[in-house]
This record gives C-alpha cells, sequence and structure tokens, in this order.
C-alpha cells in the first residue's frame, strides 16, 4: 500500500480554500497546471511511500501512541508559496506549528521503527498542495493570490493514516484517490 500520515483539515476550512482557488484557475495559463483535488487535500505529516502489508500492524500501533502523546491544537491556512521554480503551488498554515512539527516528527519516527525505508530526514514544511505543474514556470500571481488568505482556525484532533490509490485509467487530469485506513484521536481522547 502506497501510505501517508496526514492532518485533514474540515470540510468548511477546504471550502474556504476553494473559494480562492476557483479565483487562482481563472488566471492566465491557469490550464497548464494540475490542480489537486479538494477531497484529498491534507497537510502530509510524513510519506511512507509503498509499504509492505505486513508492516501496516505495526505502524498503525506506532502512529496510535504517536497520536496519543500529542495533545489536540489550533491551525489554520494561510497564505502560500511554491517549490521548484514553480512546480508546486501550496497553501501554508499558521496556529501551533511547533506541535504540528512534533506530530510530523513523530509520524516519520513511527515509519523508521516500524521498519519503512524513510529516506534521509528534512525538515517539515507544513504545505496543502493545490497545483503541480511538469514545467518550471512563474507563479508569482498565484502566491500572491494565495498571499492575502487566511481561513477559520480549527482544532486538530486526529492522526489519519492515508492510502493514496494513484490514477490507473491513462485519463489526463485523473485525481489520485485517497482513503482513511486508520484514524486516532490526539491526546488520547475519544
Amino acid at each position: 500500500m502506497r501510505l501517508f500520515a496526514a492532518v485533514l483539515p474540515p470540510a468548511e476550512v477546504r471550502r474556504e480554500l476553494g473559494a480562492v482557488v476557483d479565483e487562482l484557475r481563472k488566471l492566465p495559463g491557469a490550464d497548464g497546471m494540475r490542480w489537486t483535488g479538494r477531497p484529498g487535500w491534507h497537510f502530509t505529516l510524513a510519506f511512507y511511500g509503498e509499504v509492505d502489508d505486513d508492516l501496516v500492524p505495526e505502524l498503525s500501533a506506532r502512529l496510535e501512541r504517536a497520536a496519543h502523546r500529542t495533545a489536540p491544537f489550533p491551525l489554520a491556512m494561510r497564505g502560500g508559496g511554491q517549490f521548484g521554480h514553480g512546480k508546486a503551488l501550496w497553501a501554508g498554515a499558521e496556529g501551533d506549528l511547533a506541535t504540528l512539527r512534533l506530530l510530523a516528527e513523530r509520524a516519520e519516527a513511527a515509519g523508521r521503527k516500524a521498519g519503512v525505508p524513510m529516506g534521509e530526514h528534512r525538515r517539515y514544511r507544513p504545505h496543502l498542495s493545490v497545483a503541480r505543474s511538469r514545467e518550471a514556470g512563474d507563479v508569482r500571481a498565484y502566491v500572491d493570490g494565495l498571499g492575502g488568505f487566511t481561513g477559520r482556525t480549527w482544532t486538530v484532533d486526529e492522526l489519519v493514516l492515508v492510502r493514496s490509490n494513484l490514477p490507473t485509467s491513462g485519463v489526463p487530469g485523473e485525481q489520485p484517490r485517497y482513503e482513511a485506513v486508520g484514524r486516532w484521536p490526539l491526546g488520547g481522547a475519544g
């Protein structure tokens, strides 16, 4: 299974960002971007890649412990930026970013301890991808469009293990499908 750990924004927060993204999609050149599907919007905490089925129970147990050890915290989407000279456009975050980073570190450690090959460690940078491009390009207008955005604050109260089902139809623009395969309340609540 292709898996990652994530924080999922609630529907009303996705709607707020969606209104901004709808405006960005009207800008010149927007049809050259691959816009991510709203139902799948998430903040990736740790990407595990292809995980052997026999490692999933251990990974799940370790993620449950990581969630239990992390208190719920406030988060909001704010602003945006780009990676790779315009190859990825993202919305940023504000709120208790220290706890978000801690949860990301714990999710990464859970993968390593469960035996998932994790590759090199990188400092966590909270972002929610809204568009990608195969080509580098000037995305300043999009970044500026996200710059003034601040969404409502919500309480992050769960850690989610998500399975990514990559497109198989070959239809241009087909989106990956995401399904939660595990959910754990933060702080042991619930």
